[in-house]
């Protein structure tokens, strides 16, 4: 289950904790054509929706994903607590920093967190 919401006059595309893993650039092209359907110009997933292969950037799963997301200009925010996943993984660590300095694919705590930036 989806719901589209306005935060700070920006449309996003929640999704629920609940439903189908995403683990391929299908699975990312499926919910980029939701995005834009909708007319959202930011998904928020889940972390829980995310297959564990995500999380370990050598399957090049996140990459993968992440890049279909900057080609259709669709934002993406995964929510939630990965510091298990980023305790284990240096890269990974280096990467989720590197993704939140811009403005393109975002991991964040909560909720409120996604309402701080989206203010600017």
């Amino acid at each position: 289950m989806t719901t589209l919401q306005t935060i700070h006059d920006v449309p996003v595309l929640m999704c629920a904790p609940e439903g189908e893993a995403i683990a391929s650039e299908q699975d990312a092209l499926d919910l980029i054509g939701n995005t834009v359907y909708q007319g959202a110009q930011w998904v928020v997933v889940p972390a829980e929706r995310f297959d564990d292969a995500f999380f370990q950037l050598r399957t090049r799963v996140a990459g993968d994903i992440v890049q279909k997301f900057a080609n259709y200009r669709v934002g993406l925010v995964v929510l939630g607590d990965i510091s298990r996943h980023t305790e284990a993984s240096s890269s990974l660590r280096d990467f989720v920093r590197e993704c939140n300095r811009g403005r393109q694919t975002w991991f964040l705590a909560d909720a409120e967190e996604l309402r701080e930036r989206l203010k600017n």
